[in-house]
């Protein structure tokens, strides 16, 4: 396909459908679902199309089989449109007992009373978040996280990329759409995306009718809050301090709305075995799905960005965050952050399904690696290893030059070197 961005969901998918009679791809409007599934898709039926939906709909309640019919694997894009295709698709797998038959997306999350079965076993639920560094070709994928994994640590690689172009970055986003876009041209993009979330999709997901000016407060105040551990209450408290008299049952909703259509995802907390009985925090890290929602919904370009380094250091650890949940897929792995009462944390645990994890401090320039090399330094010494694996790399990831390998063994890898 013309002007296509390899993504690192393709071997995923292909993978899930080879061991699965379906393939459910769910993520954020516009971050490539429809056109990666329709990568493998041998026919495809589109449930929004203006013309048939209506149709759609009706055969979807009467007979849901005419819908599944076609070559497979068969798309079925924005499939939630009528949940009850679920259970036809669960049942027909089941019928045929076979792998690859079904591809469904979605771009929000499905209310499970709808459906009669889970399809555990049938079909394979995957999240596509929005394009990577190294998906976009902004990062040379000098330095492997799969190889760091395995013990190859003898890092060394340079980027191209200087903290201006990380600043336009972060700004520009990784919606495939945005790519190679003027900034200027991928600021109105985002700023029209999430004009719809605020005044169309926050009420549609879930009919709803929710306020859009509510809306864009709440994401004003995520995005001031963007890679900090900020309770509900704190966010309140914001939003009345700017008038918005709302309570705390209203602003959850909110946000819980804002999670199903996949523009917040914040990041859980770890929970290892140590050799003291430290306490662990367990509050989530604020994140949007893309650091570019932030950096709109705080009207920051990318010189407002450069000239306010603080708050360019948050949300360019919300763009690793995004780049190392996706590298972490391919790997079979979940990211975390880590904080205990003693005030030590970590910005991001990548930990794998065997067992093994590695830590990283995300510091945007050099003044900082110090900093982060000793955070690092100091979990390690926490971990008790003879009830876990010992960690597989400490690393810093910054918006600098070099990667290389410290006297002390933590690595520094620019994000613009990184792949899965």
């Amino acid at each position: 396909m013309k002007n296509y961005y390899h993504r690192i969901m393709d071997n995923i998918l292909k993978i899930e459908l080879d061991a699965f009679g379906g393939v459910l791809i769910v993520g954020p409007k516009w971050c490539g679902k429809t056109t990666t599934a329709n990568q493998v898709a041998k026919s495809a039926i589109y449930m929004q199309n203006p013309e048939k939906k209506e149709n759609y709909g009706q055969l979807a309640k009467i007979q849901p089989s005419l819908i599944l019919k076609g070559e497979k694997p068969r798309l079925i894009d924005e499939w939630q449109m009528a949940p009850e295709l679920w259970d036809a698709i669960r049942f027909d797998i089941d019928q045929k007992g076979e792998e690859g038959l079904y591809i469904l997306t979605g771009s929000t999350v499905v209310d499970e009373s709808n459906i009669a079965h889970s399809g555990t076993g049938r079909i394979s639920r995957l999240i596509m978040r929005t394009m990577t560094l190294y998906e976009s070709n902004d990062s040379n994928g000098a330095i492997s996280l799969s190889e760091l994994f395995i013990g190859k640590h003898e890092v060394s690689a340079s980027s191209d990329i200087s903290i201006t172009d990380i600043a336009k970055l972060i700004v520009r986003g990784g919606w495939p759409n945005t790519i190679n876009k003027e900034i200027s041209i991928a600021k109105r993009q985002i700023a029209g995306y999430c004009e719809a979330i605020a005044n169309i999709d926050i009420s549609l997901v879930d009919g709803v009718k929710r306020d859009s000016s509510r809306v864009k407060s709440i994401m004003r105040s995520l995005a001031r809050h963007t890679a900090n551990r900020t309770t509900n209450t704190t966010i309140l408290s914001d939003l009345n301090t700017n008038n918005e008299n709302m309570n705390i049952d209203t602003l959850s909703d909110y946000i819980k709305a804002l999670e199903k259509l996949f523009i917040v995802e914040d990041l859980p907390a770890w929970s290892p075995q140590l050799r003291s009985k430290t306490t662990i925090r367990t509050s989530k890290t604020r994140h949007f799905i893309d650091p570019a929602i932030a950096a709109h919904m705080l009207g920051a370009s990318p010189e407002d960005l450069l000239f306010d380094l603080e708050t360019m250091g948050f949300l360019f650890e919300s763009l690793v965050v995004r780049d190392l949940r996706v590298y972490s897929q391919q790997l079979e792995g979940e990211v975390y952050h880590y904080r205990d009462k003693n005030g030590l944390e970590v910005d991001a645990i990548v930990s794998l399904n065997n067992g093994k994890w590695g830590a990283v401090e995300v510091k945007l320039g050099h003044n900082r690696i110090d900093e982060g090399a000793k955070n690092l330094l100091k979990i390690s010494s926490l971990i008790d290893d003879k009830k876990m694996n010992k960690p597989s790399f400490l690393m810093v990831i910054t918006g600098t030059q070099y990667a290389y390998k410290r006297k002390d063994g933590v690595l520094v890898v620019p994000i613009s070197c990184l792949k899965y």
